[in-house]
């Protein structure tokens, strides 16, 4: 479902496939604890291997968002296709969501 690579400081989650109702609670769940983790400041989701994004996703992503606001944490995506991009613009959540075009974006913000 996706990988983890934990940096000083930051985590990146990296999924691929399809994020549905079938394994979203599991990528949420991942989410979660590397948000909650100690030292983890920032948690950046690339979604370049992520084909689909359903409803179900999406929620996983929003409430993951919510949590690390909660904590003081930065969350943000990067690697967005247009075809997922489009689903944050219909749904405005890309004026909610930081959103980067890659991970080395992403550094040179955090910088």
């Amino acid at each position: 479902m996706s990988t983890t690579i934990a940096y000083p400081k930051t985590t990146v989650i990296c999924p691929h496939g399809a994020i549905n109702a079938s394994n979203a609670s599991e990528f949420q769940q991942r989410m979660v604890k590397a948000v909650a983790q100690d030292g983890c400041t920032n948690l950046l989701v690339n979604l370049e291997q992520v084909e689909s994004l359903d409803s179900a996703g999406l929620m996983a992503l929003v409430s993951s968002l919510r949590l690390a606001q909660s904590l003081g944490r930065r969350f943000s995506l990067c690697c967005v296709s247009p075809a997922i991009r489009i689903i944050f613009e219909l749904t405005q959540l890309d004026r909610v969501f930081e959103i980067y075009e890659d991970s080395a974006a992403f550094e040179k913000a955090i910088a």
